[in-house]
């Protein structure tokens, strides 16, 4: 007796990923598995309860798996106060006061998603909150997490004054005459703050938040992902929702490392493994943030930044964890089984992450732990061939590899010629054999795959095609990038079933609505029109929709 197949789709172009055989025309899944690929087969297990997805000028993909995102923040944002959306100033101010007009009885405005690049110098002020929410507390996160735009009332609370001094790992922006805070908390004054201020989610709280964040990937194609920044909140929240059968997309949780803490917190990094895990997710990483980033002076770098007007300062940024200290870490967290998840923005920075690894190799001998650096966005051309070497994944966010005002106004003018010719040299790691890995970062940048790819492959925004090209000779073939938001993320993962599309492997993929290898470099116009993971139907696009 045939054992007939619950899903056949036949008719599209199917890219496995698979060398052996990189295409086919359909596919039929079981369960949760891929049972047969090409119409030969894939039509013989078709029976009387078998859906059948013809569907001629699409493309299937295998699922994408997004190697370093932040859903639960991105999820409680959108429950919340989402500016990622909107541009500028005053839509941003807009939206936050009809917020807070629909949510009188809400005791804290909280959310983000606010872009630099729309205030003088990155940093916007708390008047402008003042003037829309007077009564009540306002805190809300930039785009890129390193920073909070707070009102007066959020600084009285905290009791922040002229006299607050700054704390060893962020900066209170102040006014240059009076020294009095403006309302922007940068790096650790803002984690800060909101760690010690900011009323907690409940568990049901990050349930929701982590479920509205898994509907939002799932209808991009997303059918895996790291979490790069996994609380012991989140954790429990995450390990609820795997018992449940909730969590659909396959997860693996990256353990904050606290870098105001030493060695000591190993055994309770050890502990929340132990407890975390459940079926579907797997908190068998640790993520370590070594600098910030670039915009507000932070990132790590081997020399000082450039002043803006063609000389240069005393500030070589932070180092969150000493390299030292860094390596001792990466070796023990080695030894232990973990998986380490590195940000590191500036060239110092990787470097440290690198010589990390390496004296994990040293003391530890080799491993299958996959270690990888996430961001690499100035990266010495000696430190290149070193992830090649050491077996260290480079972790690329594609989306912020182009031409933008941020970059022009925030970046340029204080990283210098030379060193902004540096910027996330992708194509040079392909070159130098690296295995590439992708990931979003949001809700940082858009969660969409096919405009992360298509950035990736033409070094331009999506949204303005004629600009020129950023940096042209660091751009990625369609199939290494597509490969890298697939296979390279499933082997971040360590997930042997994901990435490609074989017979009796686990059947997660994308069906898109046109083939992107023939789209003319516009993959960004795509769209999905259906998600399967784990052989389940999660997203399907309305005909409305089409």
């Amino acid at each position: 007796m045939t054992d007939f197949a619950d899903l056949v789709i036949t008719g599209a172009d199917v890219w496995t990923a698979d060398p052996a055989v990189r295409w086919t025309d359909s596919l039929a899944i079981r369960s949760d598995r891929v049972v047969a690929l090409g119409s030969g087969t894939a039509s013989e297990l078709v029976g009387p309860r078998t859906r059948v997805l013809d569907a001629p000028g699409s493309m299937v993909v295998p699922g994408f798996q997004d190697a370093h995102v932040h859903p639960p923040f991105a999820g409680r944002n959108r429950l919340h106060v989402w500016l990622n959306d909107l541009r500028g100033r005053h839509a941003y101010l807009d939206l936050i006061a009809g917020y807070a007009r629909d949510n009188p009885g809400v005791p804290w405005i909280i959310g983000g998603g606010w872009a630099m690049e729309f205030f003088p110098g990155g940093t916007p002020r708390r008047e402008d909150l003042d003037a829309v929410v007077p009564d009540r507390p306002v805190f809300l996160m930039n785009r890129d997490s390193h920073g909070a735009w707070v009102n007066s009332k959020a600084l009285e609370i905290a009791g922040i004054s002229r006299d607050t001094p700054d704390p060893s790992d962020g900066r209170i922006e102040r006014d240059p005459h009076s020294g009095e805070p403006t309302g922007t908390l940068h790096e650790g004054a803002a984690y800060g703050y909101q760690d010690r201020y900011l009323p907690p989610p409940s568990r049901a709280d990050w349930e929701s938040a982590i479920l509205e964040a898994q509907s939002h990937l799932h209808s991009l194609g997303i059918t895996g992902w790291q979490d790069a920044w996994v609380t012991p909140a989140t954790l429990e929240a995450y390990r609820s929702l795997a018992l449940s059968g909730h969590l659909t997309a396959r997860v693996v949780g990256a353990l904050w490392w606290d870098r105001h803490r030493e060695l000591e917190q190993l055994d309770d990094l050890l502990a929340q493994r132990e407890k975390g895990a459940a079926q579907g997710f797997y908190p068998t990483s640790v993520k370590i943030m070594i600098d910030g980033v670039l915009e507000n002076y932070t990132g790590a770098l081997l020399e000082p930044y450039c002043d803006g007007c063609g000389g240069h300062t005393a500030n070589r940024g932070l180092s969150y964890v000493e390299r030292d200290l860094l390596a001792a870490a990466v070796t023990e967290l080695d030894r232990h089984g973990f998986q380490v998840h590195m940000h590191a923005i500036g060239d110092r920075a990787v470097r440290d992450a690198l010589d990390a690894v390496q004296a994990a190799l040293r003391d530890n001998g080799p491993s299958d732990h996959r270690h990888h650096i996430a961001h690499i966005q100035v990266v010495q051309p000696e430190d290149l061939p070193r992830f090649r070497a050491l077996g260290v994944v480079a972790n690329a966010q594609p989306y912020w590899a182009k031409m933008e005002p941020q970059m022009e106004e925030l970046t340029l003018p204080f990283l210098g010629r030379d060193r902004a010719q540096l910027q996330y040299p992708f194509g040079d790691l392909m070159r130098s054999g690296a295995t590439l890995a992708m990931g979003s970062d949001w809700s940082v940048t858009t969660a969409n795959p096919l405009e992360e790819i298509e950035v990736a492959v033409t070094r331009v925004d999506p949204m303005h095609r004629a600009n020129a090209p950023f940096l042209p000779e660091q751009a990625l073939p369609l199939r290494v990038a597509l490969t890298a938001f697939t296979a390279g993320s499933a082997y971040v993962n360590h997930d042997e079933d994901g990435g490609s599309l074989k017979v009796g492997c686990r059947a997660d993929l994308a069906v898109l609505d046109r083939n992107v290898f023939t789209s003319g470099g516009a993959v960004a116009d795509a769209r999905v029109d259906m998600t399967v993971a784990s052989g389940k139907v999660v997203y399907e696009r309305r005909e409305e929709q089409r």
